[in-house]
C-alpha cells in the first residue's frame, strides 16, 4: 500500500482512484493495511477508494461507541461531498456500516460486510485480554485466521501494544460492550439497502451461522462463502474476496 495518509481537518484517510466511492471501515483491532488487496484492485475498475482512520482511541471515553463512529462516518461523507456511497466494513467496521446505513439510508446505495459484528460478538473469546501476557495475545491474534501464519509478528506486536496501553484497553472493552448493546436483529428487516455478505467458513469470531442470520434478516442481501478462511477474508484470501465483490458489484450495476 503506497498511498499516503491524508490529513484533512479532523479526518485522516487514504484515497485512491476516481469514480463510484467505496468507503472502507476497518475493525477494532484492524488497520488500513488490512485492505491492501481491495485498495490495489478496485481503483483500476473505476471506483474511488476512501479509507478513513476511525477515531477508535481518540474519541472521549463517553463517546467511544458504535453510534458515535456511525455519526463520525456521516460527517466524513458530508465533508468529502459524497453521495450514493458504497460502504465496506470488516468486524466492528461492518457494524458501523450497518448502523450508519440504518441512521442515514439516503447516503448509502450499497453495503458490503465481512465478519461483521451487530448480531453476535465474541472477539474476546471466553476471557478478557490479559495485559502483559504475550503468548495469550498471540494465540488470540492467530485465532482470528484459519491460517495462523497470517497473524504476522507485526500484527501480534501491534495488538499487544494496544492492549498494554491502559486507556486503549479501557476503550477496547467499552467498544466491545457497545457492540453488544447495539444488536441490530430488530433493525435489519427494515433495511432495504442492497447488501453483499462475504464470510469465512471457518470464522470463529463471528461464526458462519451469524452470516446466515444476516442473510435471513436483511431484505436484499447475497451471501458468499470463502473456504479455509477466518474472520478477515479480505486479508486471508484477498484475490478471492476481490473476485466475489467485483462480480457482485457488476451484477448489481454499481
Amino acid at each position: 500500500m503506497e498511498e499516503e495518509l491524508i490529513t484533512d481537518g479532523k479526518y485522516k484517510y487514504i484515497e485512491a482512484g476516481e469514480g463510484t466511492p467505496i468507503i472502507i471501515l476497518h475493525g477494532l483491532m484492524g488497520g488500513l493495511s488490512n485492505f491492501t488487496g481491495v485498495l490495489d484492485h478496485f481503483p483500476k475498475l473505476g471506483y474511488k477508494i476512501l479509507m478513513p482512520e476511525l477515531p477508535i482511541y481518540t474519541m472521549p471515553l463517553v463517546k467511544t461507541n458504535v453510534k458515535s463512529f456511525a455519526k463520525f462516518l456521516e460527517g466524513f461523507i458530508i465533508h468529502k461531498g459524497l453521495k450514493d456511497v458504497i460502504l465496506l466494513g470488516n468486524s466492528l467496521g461492518g457494524h458501523i456500516g450497518l448502523l450508519h446505513t440504518k441512521l442515514y439510508p439516503n447516503l448509502v446505495k450499497a453495503l458490503i460486510i465481512t465478519g461483521s459484528s451487530g448480531l453476535y460478538e465474541s472477539a474476546m473469546g471466553d476471557g478478557y485480554p490479559r495485559r502483559g501476557d504475550y503468548e495469550f495475545i498471540k494465540k488470540k491474534a492467530q485465532d482470528v485466521f484459519y491460517d495462523p501464519k497470517v497473524a504476522t509478528p507485526e500484527i501480534i506486536d501491534e495488538v499487544y501494544a494496544t492492549l498494554n496501553d491502559r486507556m486503549k484497553l479501557v476503550k477496547t472493552l467499552a467498544i466491545a460492550k457497545s457492540a453488544i448493546r447495539h444488536n441490530m436483529a430488530k433493525d435489519l428487516p427494515q433495511m432495504k439497502t442492497p447488501t453483499c455478505i462475504i464470510w469465512g467458513k471457518n470464522d470463529t469470531v463471528t461464526p458462519p451461522n451469524v452470516a446466515t442470520e444476516f442473510d435471513e434478516l436483511l431484505p436484499d442481501s447475497d451471501l458468499f462463502w470463502i473456504d479455509k478462511c477466518g474472520h478477515a477474508a479480505m486479508m486471508e484470501h484477498p484475490d478471492e474476496f476481490n473476485t466475489i465483490l467485483e462480480a457482485w458489484l457488476k451484477a448489481r450495476q454499481f
